[in-house]
Parts: structure tokens; C-alpha cells; sequence
């Protein structure tokens, strides 16, 4: 009987390890990468119509919930621990696939330790934006069907749920102190004045009204016009009436003076949380101030030398002063011109891209001016466009005075956001069929900020820069990007203030004071995020000039820059384990 149960014990523990081998599978992996894709598109549902999906365009969930946080920490917790499951078997994509799910999953839970949806509305990065953008009939949330406009109102419903959480969440954050910085919030408080029209017809959402296909029958049109009438005048008008009051009476008056997260309960942990998540590294504050140090005083010399090649005749201070002010620099009498003059740099790039890049994406893009109602406070930028290419990549760029519109980093913004910048990084990670569909729309800023910035030094490779001018256009871009890793860790870190910040810019870069200013506090409102341009260029431009000194007459660019690219966006430490491996291979 003995013999019996242990060999009754021993077929039980066969089968079970049978039964995990069969789970433990690739295919069952692949099959997990789907699901948690899945599940957070039914989660989050707007990034689905960002990615021209349909199924999820006549709702919104309520980010700021309770119920929602709890749906959240439920779906990362589910799939941190079935990830885990998987030891063998994977492929090296797949076992890629496995460290950025870990990644994802863990530094979502991670979030969860602090206050920021206290803090749910700025100048630059909040909903409310993003949501205006869709709501002019001009971004991603289509307009072309009956449908289209019904599930737009729909839509609406779970904006206002999310705008009356967002004051309840600040009026708690008032009794925490986790505010905005008064100047952040006089920010805001024009931006949402500016929705409080006095006709529907004048407001913001009324932009698909004004655009309604010629297809539509007259019936539908009026109806479809009499019911966004009503929700403007009714819903819309209203809901920001009321936040606009809260903000600019009792909002304003709690505002904080400080600049820094560090002023916070729990600030300087948020603030390394908010380090690793946007430079995927485990670098300190202190570390990444002193490389910022260095590397202003490195491109300062090499300002320098463009100074003296153009025969400028003063100190550096002066020659800002110069390329700020130089009438030549600011040519433009027309917002098209500075659109037309962007269209024709990419006509001089296109010769040249083939040497650099055996990697091109298939997607379209275009450049765009910035919307109106979000303008005066926007940096440039790229768009994604769809999954399906029906949606082209837009770079959108801000012209808020035509006639001061100074022109002398149009090359370099334009590598960029665009061509091989964001729109090939972004393309490229789109269209390649061999990534599982969660990995397709990954973010990492460290990732993409870097190669963005990287290939801003590629502009003379490219047939760009000849211009002295926009060659100095590209140090000072570098410069900004440095300067950047020294404000945002003085601010954050060692109790810099707002006017310390601007001081210290104005003193190393060409930018104007106002630009200066609206970039300062752009750090204020999203710790960490600008750390992640630099940080992750010097990081690209280390593994390139380690794979051209250990390759020799062996290194191919072209190689280089298709084993960056074709993973789509990882974090720094894998990129640097990938392009190591690669090199490896080659000797």
C-alpha cells in the first residue's frame, strides 16, 4: 500500500508538470501578450480610438475614480503574476516582450504609492487638452458617420464625470497641500475661460457641427446640430463655468509658491519615481545634475566656435541677445510660410535618408500649425497617426506671433519631430508585424525623446546645417535639453525656485524669456519628463560610438541605426543589452 501511494504521488506530480508545461508554452505566452493588450484597451478605451479602432468611441471612463484606480491596480497585479509563470521556452523577442510587460506592470503598482490625480489638471499635460483637441473635430475621434457624432455625446458624458473629479480631487489635494504652484494655475485659468463662449456656435466643441459631411441629409444635419447645441449650452458651457470659478477663486488662493515637487509630503520619493519611470534608469537627482553641469559647459565652448566662425563681435550673453533679435532669423509675414519652409526641408532630406537608414516606415505624416485654443502654451510636437494609415503622423507646430517667429532651429525641429525623429521611430514600431500588439503603442521617454534628439546631431549627414545659423540652431536645441538636467533637479531636488530656473536658462541659452518661462514651468507641472531627451541621447550615442570602435571598417550606420529601431521603444537598459549582443555578432 505504501508503494502504492508513493507511486500514486509520483504520477500526480507528472501530470501536473505536464499540465504547466503545457501552459508554460510560447504560444501561450503570445496569447497572454494579446489578452493584457486587450483588456487594457477595454480599460483605458481611449487609446483605441487614438489608434483608429472604433469599438471604444461612445465611451470614457472616469480616470480619477476610485473605481478605476481599483480596475487598474487589478489588471497590472493579474498580469505582473502571470508573466512571471513563463521561465523557458520564449524567444529572445519573446523574453524581450516578458521584461517590458514586468516593467509596465511594476511601475504602474508603483504609481499607486503617491498623490499625483490630487494634482489631475495643468497648463500642458492635463486631460482637459487632450480632450479639447478630440473635441474640435480636428484630432483623432472620427466625424465622418451618423454614428460617428452619436457616440461623440456619449463620449461627452464620461468628460464631465471626469471634469467634476478632477475639482473634487483638488479640493482634497488643498487640504494635503499637493496644488499647483500659483503660477501654473494662472496658466489654466485662461484656458478654461476660453471655453465659456457665449453662443454654442462660437465655442470650441462646436467644430464638428461646422464640418458636417455634405453626405448627411439635411434631417440628420439639423438634428445632429439641435442636440451638440443643447449639450454645449446645457453640459459643456456649464461644467466649465463651474471649474473655471473653483480655479480662479478657491484654487488660486491654496496655490503653492514653491516650485518643486520636494516641497510635497512624499515629493522627493514621487520625484525618483518620476526619474526611473521617464529616464528607465536608476540614476539620483544629485547625478543627473552634475552630468547636466558638464555637458552645458561642454556645448557652451562649442557655441563658442559658431560664434567666431560668423564673425559675431561680443561675449556669448551678447550673441543670444543676437539670435534672438536678428531680423533675418525671422522672416516669416505668414503662418503658411513657416509650414511651406518645413515641407521644404524634408524635400532636401529625402536624398540623403537612404544612406543613414535601410529602415523607412510606410506611413504618411504632415506638418501642421497648432490648434488655437491650445497654442499659447504648446511646445512642437508629433502625433501619431493610426494603425491603419488612414490617419497620417502630424508635427505640430505652434505659431503664436508669425512676425516674431524666429526661424533658426527649423532644421533641427524638424529631424526631431519628423524625419528620422519621432515619425520614423514611431512609424517604424507601428508597422513592424513581428511585435506583439501591446508592444506596437509602447512609450518609454527616455527611448523616444533620445533617438528624437539624437538624430538632431545627424543633420550635416543628412545635407542639413550649412547654414552656420542652423547649425547653431541645433547646439542650442542640445543646449536647452542639458540645461534642462540641471533646472528640473534644482527645482525638484534642491529647492530652486521658478525665477532661479528662468535665470539660469536665460544665461545659457538663446531662448526668449517667454519661451524660456513656459518651458521652466512645463517641469513644474511633469516632473522628470525632460530629464529623459538627454539622458537617453547620450546613451544612443554611447552604444554608437562603442559599436564604431569595435567594428572599425565593419560598422554599417545603417546596421546601427535598424537594430535601435526595429525593437520599437524599449527601456535604456535592454536597448544597451540588444545593441551589445549585436556587436558581439558582428566580430
Amino acid at each position: 500500500m505504501k508503494n502504492f501511494r508513493l507511486l500514486l504521488l509520483c504520477l500526480l506530480v507528472f501530470i501536473s508538470s505536464c499540465n504547466n508545461s503545457a501552459k508554460n508554452t510560447p504560444e501561450a505566452f503570445d496569447q497572454l501578450l494579446e489578452d493584457y493588450y486587450q483588456e487594457s484597451l477595454a480599460l483605458y478605451r481611449l487609446p483605441s480610438t487614438y489608434l483608429g479602432e472604433t469599438r471604444f468611441n461612445d465611451s470614457l471612463p472616469n480616470y480619477l475614480s476610485a473605481e478605476f484606480s481599483a480596475k487598474e491596480t487589478a489588471l497590472n497585479t493579474k498580469y505582473a503574476n502571470a508573466v512571471e509563470q513563463f521561465t523557458e521556452l520564449l524567444s529572445p523577442t519573446q523574453q524581450l516582450s516578458k521584461e517590458l510587460l514586468l516593467w509596465e506592470t511594476s511601475m504602474a503598482l508603483e504609481s499607486k504609492k503617491f498623490k499625483k490625480e490630487l494634482i489631475p489638471v495643468d497648463q500642458m499635460w492635463s486631460f482637459h487638452l487632450n480632450f479639447g483637441q478630440l473635441a474640435s473635430g480636428q484630432g483623432a475621434q472620427p466625424f465622418e458617420t451618423e454614428q460617428d457624432y452619436a457616440n461623440w455625446l456619449i463620449r461627452i458624458e464620461g468628460y464631465l464625470q471626469w471634469m467634476q473629479s478632477a475639482e473634487d480631487n483638488m479640493r482634497k489635494g488643498m487640504e494635503t497641500g499637493w496644488v499647483l504652484p500659483i503660477a501654473l494655475i494662472k496658466k489654466v485659468i485662461p484656458q478654461l475661460e476660453q471655453m465659456i463662449t457665449n453662443s454654442a456656435e462660437e465655442h470650441l466643441f462646436y467644430g464638428p457641427i461646422a464640418a458636417l459631411p455634405e453626405g448627411f441629409s439635411a434631417e440628420a444635419k439639423a438634428r445632429i446640430t439641435a442636440e451638440y447645441v443643447a449639450a454645449i449650452n446645457d453640459k459643456i458651457i456649464p461644467a466649465y463655468t463651474q471649474l473655471y470659478a473653483f480655479m480662479a477663486n478657491d484654487y488660486l488662493a491654496a496655490g503653492r509658491t514653491s516650485s518643486g515637487f520636494d516641497a510635497l509630503t512624499d515629493g522627493a520619493a514621487y520625484y525618483q519615481y518620476a526619474i526611473k519611470l521617464y529616464t528607465t534608469t536608476e540614476m539620483t537627482p544629485d547625478e543627473i545634475h552634475q552630468l547636466g553641469l558638464s555637458e552645458v559647459a561642454r556645448i557652451r565652448t562649442e557655441m563658442e566656435g559658431v560664434m567666431k566662425k560668423v564673425g559675431f563681435d561680443g561675449d556669448l550673453a551678447a550673441f543670444f541677445e543676437h539670435v534672438r533679435t536678428a531680423p533675418a532669423l525671422m522672416p516669416y509675414t505668414d503662418p503658411q510660410e513657416v509650414i511651406d519652409n518645413f515641407n521644404a526641408i524634408h524635400q532636401r532630406v529625402i536624398p540623403k535618408v537612404n544612406e543613414l537608414f535601410s529602415l523607412q516606415p510606410k506611413s504618411p505624416f504632415e506638418v501642421r500649425r497648432t490648434e488655437a485654443f491650445r497654442e499659447a502654451s504648446a511646445s512642437a510636437e508629433y502625433n501619431v497617426g493610426s494603425l491603419d494609415g488612414s490617419r497620417p503622423g502630424i508635427f505640430y507646430v505652434p505659431i503664436r506671433d508669425v512676425n516674431s517667429y524666429n526661424g533658426h532651429q527649423d532644421e533641427d525641429l524638424f529631424l526631431h519631430e519628423a524625419i528620422p525623429g519621432h515619425h520614423f521611430q514611431i512609424s517604424l514600431q507601428q508597422e513592424n508585424i513581428s511585435l506583439p500588439s501591446f508592444r506596437k503603442n509602447l512609450w518609454y521617454s527616455a527611448y523616444g525623446e533620445g533617438w528624437a534628439l539624437y538624430t538632431e546631431s545627424l543633420g550635416k549627414e543628412l545635407g542639413l546645417y550649412e547654414d552656420p545659423y542652423q547649425y547653431f540652431g541645433m547646439l542650442a536645441a542640445e543646449m536647452h535639453r542639458a540645461i534642462r538636467l540641471v533646472v528640473d533637479t534644482g527645482m525638484h531636488s534642491k529647492g530652486w525656485t521658478r525665477e532661479q530656473a528662468i535665470t539660469y536658462s536665460l544665461e545659457n541659452e538663446s531662448e526668449s524669456e517667454v519661451k524660456i518661462t513656459s518651458e521652466i514651468e512645463r517641469y513644474m507641472a511633469n516632473p522628470g519628463q525632460a530629464l529623459s531627451y538627454k539622458i537617453g541621447q547620450l546613451k544612443i550615442r554611447e552604444l554608437r560610438s562603442k559599436a564604431e570602435e569595435s567594428l572599425g571598417d565593419r560598422f554599417d550606420i545603417r546596421d546601427f541605426h535598424r537594430e535601435v529601431l526595429e525593437s520599437g521603444c524599449i527601456p535604456l537598459a535592454l536597448l544597451e543589452k540588444k545593441i551589445n549582443h549585436w556587436i558581439e555578432t558582428q566580430n
